[in-house]
């Protein structure tokens, strides 16, 4: 690169013949130029270029060459222009040099490093005011961050930490009760070697350990003395350690304790279980005052009881022609539940879009019949119709016509669903107590199988259960086409839920010879019957087929009938 100092430019015509008027392109393309310039020291510096190449930076001007090739006028001054914008930098290289240079710098290269400079500097400046909004904007959220900070955190000592305001931890817990694990391994292991120090050291850190954390769920729970008896524990774990730990013999003793567990937790469901059933079937003191009191009123009939009882007898009349009126809506519900009854029969007048339609029959036991009459001669669903009757008036219910009255009766059954209160049954893992219920030998139960018997003038009826909560109008119910079908309900199989493998005992030959294993069970909680269908397809003889079949058969044959 040319300095921006002083410049003389001196030709040379090399080749044979050469003159100065008798120029060629060839020997334009040919001629040396000898360039002089005068660097910032003061030194004279030459450097020799071709006339090709001191044309290709349009500084030389050659009168000879084609009118189209000739630069512009000036063209030394547009040199000196382009030399004048080269940085001192450059020049200091040139200097130090020392020699001729013969570097050849193309004008639009140069235009465009200066351009490229330029540019850059804009950039870094646009990057260094950016830089400062930036930092402005920072420092304004960090002074209003400041404004905005409360120090009443109470409790923590790093409020950047979010785990440090989660005090419900039980680390601290968990952490003794794992001692107190090793602690009995230990202690047992003490006691077979005779190591009695150790064996009541461990004992009594036990004790402590235990104490320290009563019924405590989390660490805040804890008394304030657990890490001192955490502390301890593990001294005399480590103790404990260095003088009996054997790695067969703790894993033996683990696997001991782990097997233990698992019985106490298998003992602990089944009583769970019993529990459960025991406490559902339970008359509450409350209820069973009610049910008393409903008795009562029912027998006495003093004072507003006969208003009822004349009002209900007239209503009675009106009623019976409904109670065979194939054209309205026909319930049947079996229980000895006064509450529960209620529950489904004033659920669904709620809900019903013509109440006045539908037909409640309602089938209790004797001991229930007084109170359940009386509940709903007090409290009538009106307009809806409500029919109470005592299952001991059905004259055709007798052993000689239903065989499962004979298997009820049985000493056998009743042994075999009574022993459940006798606590050795609970050893027994091979039975659900859910199904070794009591309620199975009332004949409500299995009163659902002579629909035909209990309303022989009916067409359809709508089976509801006693544990029915209804919360919409039932009446499409009557207009779905069962297709030929007894009966139509809700499937409940989902996966291996609710098929007959669950329930029917499939080793028996007789039931894998007639039954789908993989057959869908269903809910009895809402079944609409086709009592049409019902006589036509005898379903009640089939049952009675099948309870004949059994009462000579296994128990486990017929209770599991008895079920379906």
């Amino acid at each position: 690169m040319l300095p921006p100092l002083g410049i003389s430019i001196f030709s040379k015509r090399e080749g044979p013949g050469s003159c100065p008027g008798c120029h060629n392109a060839q020997d334009v393309d040919n001629a040396d130029k000898t360039i002089a310039y005068t660097d910032q020291d003061g030194r004279i510096r030459l450097f020799k270029v071709t006339t090709r190449e001191f044309m290709s930076s349009s500084i030389w001007k050659n009168p000879l060459l084609h009118k189209d090739t000739h630069p512009v006028a000036g063209t030394l001054d547009v040199a000196d222009e382009q030399l004048l914008n080269t940085t001192r930098s450059e020049v200091s290289n040139l200097s130090s040099t020392g020699t001729l240079e013969t570097k050849r710098m193309d004008p639009i290269k140069l235009k465009r490093e200066v351009f490229r400079r330029k540019r850059k500097e804009q950039r870094i400046q646009e990057l260094l005011q950016m830089d400062k909004e930036v930092e402005l904007h920072m420092q304004n959220m960090a002074t209003n961050s400041s404004r905005n900070f409360s120090n009443k955190v109470r409790a923590s000592y790093n409020i950047w930490r979010l785990e440090i305001h989660h005090t419900n931890t039980d680390s601290t817990l968990r952490l003794m009760k794992d001692q107190i694990i090793m602690a009995k391994v230990y202690a047992t292991i003490a006691h077979s070697q005779k190591q009695s120090d150790l064996y009541v050291l461990l004992m009594k850190c036990i004790k402590q350990s235990k104490a320290a954390i009563g019924d405590a769920h989390m660490d805040h729970e804890l008394d304030s003395s657990a890490l001192e008896r955490a502390k301890a524990m593990g001294h005399a774990l480590s103790s404990a350690r260095d003088i009996l730990y054997n790695s067969g013999e703790v894993s033996r003793r683990l696997r001991v304790m782990l097997q233990s567990t698992e019985l106490n937790i298998d003992s602990v469901k089944k009583q769970n279980s019993f529990l459960v059933q025991h406490a559902a079937k339970t008359v509450p003191m409350p209820l069973h005052c009610l049910h008393m009191q409903l008795t009562t009123d029912y027998y006495f009939r003093d004072g507003v009881i006969k208003e009822y009882f004349r009002d209900a007898s007239l209503k009675e009349e009106e009623d019976k022609a409904k109670r065979e009126d194939k054209s309205l809506y026909h319930y049947a519900i079996f229980s000895d539940n006064v509450l529960a009854a209620s529950v489904v029969v004033r659920s669904t007048v709620t809900h019903a879009n013509e109440p006045e339609k539908h037909v409640f029959h309602v089938v209790t036991d004797r001991l229930n019949f007084a109170a359940m009459t009386m509940w709903f001669i007090s409290h009538p669903p009106l307009p809806a119709t409500v029919h109470v009757e005592n299952i001991d008036n059905f004259k055709w219910l007798n052993s000689s016509y239903c065989s499962v009255l004979r298997q009820l009766e049985s000493a056998r059954i009743k042994e075999y669903y009574f022993k459940a209160h006798d606590p050795s049954s609970l050893s027994d893992g091979n039975e659900n107590l859910k199904y070794r219920n009591p309620k199975y030998l009332s004949m409500l139960n299995h009163l659902r199988f002579y629909m035909p018997e209990i309303h022989p003038k009916l067409d359809k009826i709508l089976f509801l259960d006693d544990d029915v909560v209804v919360q919409k109008d039932l009446t499409p119910l009557w207009e779905v086409d069962l297709k030929g079908m007894v009966n139509g309900a809700v499937e409940t199989c989902k996966e291996s839920f609710h098929r007959f493998d669950t329930y029917l005992n499939f080793s028996h030959p007789k039931i894998s010879e007639n039954f789908d294993p993989r057959a869908c069970g269903w809910a009895f909680g809402m079944n609409m019957f086709d009592l049409k269908e019902w006589k036509k397809q005898n379903i009640t003889g089939i049952y009675h087929y099948w309870q004949d079949l059994v009462s000579s058969g296994s128990r486990k044959l017929c209770l599991i009938t008895l079920f379906k």
